[in-house]
């Protein structure tokens, strides 16, 4: 009898990205591993920080308000002194993605899918309630660590928005300068830029009380 002629395995297709391999891939994982496997998302926000995927949903209004707000006038002034804002972009820091709600960088980004996080001047959380110790102490410790010279934290706790503006000193973030809203913040490093941080958020405006349209 005539034996089956042999037949070469099919050579391996292209998998297009999908959300189903953090189901079966079981290895430590890497920045460069999730943007090779995973979708680009306007949904939730994907981080890899330890080897771990970290998926995260969209946070409340309010948080959304503030990252539409403060980025924008922010680009404003930075381009001033030359720098760049980007609202929640890829930065890489050895192994780890994070993707930070504010990110001012030294020279632009256009064109890129990543920034190393050595090309950051500033990087800026927006606090969640859901993710506060993550905005607070987590977060800053891992950019701390990494040199980024500044790091700006928004707490919108009971809807009163405060700035706070921290500098890199031996290793750890000091105090700048800090506002809440009905006052003004204002900086001077690594740029000049004020703003009364009631001006975040979206409210309506009061009624006429004269009863005019």
């Amino acid at each position: 009898m005539a034996q089956a002629a042999f037949a070469p395995e099919p050579a391996p297709q292209h998998i297009e990205p999908s959300f189903d391999v953090l189901r079966w891939h079981d290895e430590p994982w890497t920045a460069q591993l999730a943007l090779d496997l995973l979708p680009e998302t306007n949904g939730p926000k994907v981080e890899v920080l330890s080897g771990s995927v970290i998926v995260t949903p969209h946070a409340g209004i309010d948080h959304q308000s503030v990252e539409r707000e403060l980025p924008y006038v922010l680009h404003r002034a930075a381009r001033k002194a030359g720098f760049w804002v980007y609202p929640e972009i890829n930065v890489l820091s050895g192994h780890d993605l994070f993707i930070p709600d504010i990110v001012v960088l030294r020279s632009s980004g256009g064109g890129r899918t990543t920034v190393p996080i050595t090309d950051a001047v500033l990087l800026g959380e927006i606090v969640s309630p859901g993710n506060r110790r993550k905005d607070v102490i987590d977060r800053p410790r891992e950019y701390a660590a990494a040199g980024v010279p500044f790091f700006l934290r928004v707490d919108l706790r009971n809807r009163v928005p405060t700035l706070a503006l921290f500098e890199l000193v031996d290793g750890e973030y000091r105090p700048m300068a800090a506002a809440a809203a009905g006052t003004t913040f204002a900086m001077r490093e690594p740029f000049g830029f004020s703003i009364d941080p009631a001006e975040l958020l979206d409210e309506e405006a009061a009624p006429d009380e004269s009863g005019s349209s």
